[in-house]
């Protein structure tokens, strides 16, 4: 992890006097409309005696987690954010989001209907379009029709884990993303519905008037609220099909085929993470009992969160000190509840414990006027959940096990490295998609992309289609730590099932995170920096241009920037 962070009071950061440049600043007369908010309660208040406070500053609350003291409010009052802060038993409050905001009929708004965010470019590199079919395979002799295009497997042999632990069935893996397709024949088997919860509602607008997640009733239910078994990103399926698809003799297996996937959603449909639903899965998934939590996001709107940033409003501090120390509370009650947290480490390319120059935050629009603006982010700001305590950091590799080119890094901050596929990773430096990695996908979105026919075969090169008698499922190429996150969550997961006792309390095992993480980092293939550490990333791009970057590796072999402790290796971890 970054080294400690400090979080100033929130009464404190109010009261400083700041220049700032030019922005669109939250501040108390930027409130107009009804607005959301996320309040943080002072550790040891009372909920009734900090409802109080949010009451007489003018805010209604609307649910409340009492478990880590955090609450949903909502207010029309102008300077609520201020007062509310300010007021006794108040820690922090966070914009959430403006309610019933116009929206836009732009063409980029209403008639594209692209969502204002689109931060996933480097996952989604190397797909192309019209230009074959790609996807009928033959029969395969290993255990899985498409075993041979996961390379990613054969690199931390979990395939040959297997043969001695599958995972076993009373082990819960807690997927804090966009959702799970639970009808995905892939995934279905290890699904388990009656503990599935949707922590988000649908936000069709931003304040700017942009589509987030569109138009309720565009909805198939005309409903904000999605179902707990529904997907509409892909982004959740593909990272719960990595860790638990099973073997049933139809496309993939995941990393820990028998054991129990839970869909604790906490992203919204257009790929945002906001700090209250992120919250409530994380104490749910301490609740019921869930072994192993992962968690490929960031908590928007800030990349980086820093208390005393002088590109930033006071609001804007007290906002990002607000996620910094709820999100923590949040882990810390999981893990004391036995979660194991395990965390992408960001496609940044950057190295976290450098100065960084950040221009994608605030990526979300909760004031008119609000956009995207450059501040220096010194390595005392952190990217949450990646960087709280008591979570494992995982970077990505490629097929040659190298760094992959987009995966961030830093000597400290990355605790382990798992593959999680680099299309540039081909001996001449041009693009392959199959050096991403493959996952299941919910037919509903190729049929909504127009990624097959009428017939239902694929129609571009990053979707693979395979059937067993008259049952067909449908799989993605996509690449990012997000990939590489939920292999070494599978990992986890047979460490659990292998030497997890049984959990007097919730059925099914249990074993202690400080041993999951012992084991996960102990049997980690170490794995040395390049030589020479700076490492040079060539990219032949498709219209001619070739891109450089240069990232440098500190460490040692047994622990350094670009792999922490090592590959992880699933036979190792099970004592084979």
């Amino acid at each position: 992890m970054r080294r400690v962070f400090v979080v100033t009071a929130a009464a404190a950061v109010i009261a400083a006097t700041v220049a700032f440049p030019a922005q669109a600043a939250r501040t108390a007369a930027d409130t107009a409309a009804t607005t959301q908010y996320v309040v943080l309660y002072k550790e040891g208040v009372a909920a009734a005696d900090a409802q109080k406070a949010i009451e007489a500053a003018g805010g209604t609350v609307v649910r409340s987690n009492e478990a880590v003291g955090v609450a949903t409010v909502t207010s029309a009052a102008a300077g609520f954010a201020s007062a509310v802060a300010a007021a006794p038993g108040i820690e922090g409050v966070a914009r959430d989001r403006v309610i019933g905001s116009v929206p836009k009929t732009t063409a980029r708004a209403a008639l594209t209907g692209r969502t204002a965010r689109d931060t996933r470019a480097v996952e989604r590199e190397g797909r192309e379009r019209g230009i074959g079919k790609q996807g009928k395979h033959g029969p395969s002799p290993k255990a899985e029709p498409l075993a041979d295009l996961q390379w990613d497997m054969k690199q931390i042999r979990a395939e040959e884990a297997h043969k001695y632990e599958p995972g076993d069935p009373g082990v819960l893996v807690g997927v804090l993303d966009t959702g799970i397709d639970g009808s995905h024949p892939d995934i279905a088997p290890n699904f388990n519905k009656r503990l599935s919860r949707n922590f988000t509602v649908d936000v069709p607008y931003d304040a700017n008037g942009d589509v987030v997640d569109g138009p309720c009733e565009d909805e198939p239910d005309q409903s904000c609220n999605d179902p707990a078994d529904v997907d509409e990103d892909g982004h959740g399926t593909h990272v719960a099909s990595s860790i638990a698809s099973p073997v049933n003799k139809l496309g993939i297996a995941g990393v820990a085929p028998k054991v129990t996937l839970v869909n604790l959603r906490a992203g919204q449909d257009s790929g945002y993470f906001f700090l209250q639903p992120t919250v409530d899965a994380l104490t749910y998934a301490g609740d019921i009992g869930v072994d192993v939590v992962n968690m490929s996001y960031y908590i928007d709107p800030w990349l980086f969160n820093c208390v005393d940033n002088p590109a930033d409003s006071p609001e804007d501090r007290i906002e990002q000190s607000t996620i910094i120390k709820a999100t923590q509370r949040a882990l810390d009650y999981a893990h004391r509840h036995g979660v194991t947290l395990i965390a992408a480490a960001g496609n940044q390319a950057t190295d976290y414990t450098k100065t960084y120059v950040d221009t994608s935050s605030p990526d979300f629009a909760d004031v008119p006027g609000e956009a995207p603006r450059s501040r220096t982010i010194p390595p005392s700001c952190v990217s949450m959940p990646t960087e709280g305590e008591h979570v494992v950091a995982v970077s990505s590799t490629g097929i040659s096990k190298r760094k992959a080119y987009y995966s961030s890094y830093g000597n400290g901050h990355v605790d382990v490295a798992s593959p999680g596929g680099d299309v540039y990773d081909t001996p001449d430096n041009t693009r392959d998609i199959t050096k991403a990695t493959l996952s299941a996908y919910p037919k509903s979105l190729a049929i909504a992309n127009g990624e097959i026919d009428e017939n239902g075969d694929p129609t571009v090169n990053y979707v693979v289609k395979d059937c067993a008698g008259t049952t067909c499922a449908y799989y993605q190429y996509l690449q990012g730590t997000s990939m590489a996150s939920p292999r070494a969550t599978g990992v986890a997961a047979l460490i659990v099932s292998r030497y997890g006792v049984r959990d007097l309390r919730h059925g099914g095992k249990t074993l202690p995170p400080a041993i999951v993480e012992t084991v996960l980092k102990g049997t980690a293939t170490k794995t040395a920096c390049p030589n020479p550490p700076a490492y040079t990333y060539t990219r032949h791009l498709p219209a001619g241009t070739t891109v450089t970057d240069t990232h440098l590796c500190e460490g040692t072999t047994g622990s350094n920037g670009f792999y922490g402790k090592g590959i992880v290796d699933a036979l190792r971890a099970i004592g084979r």
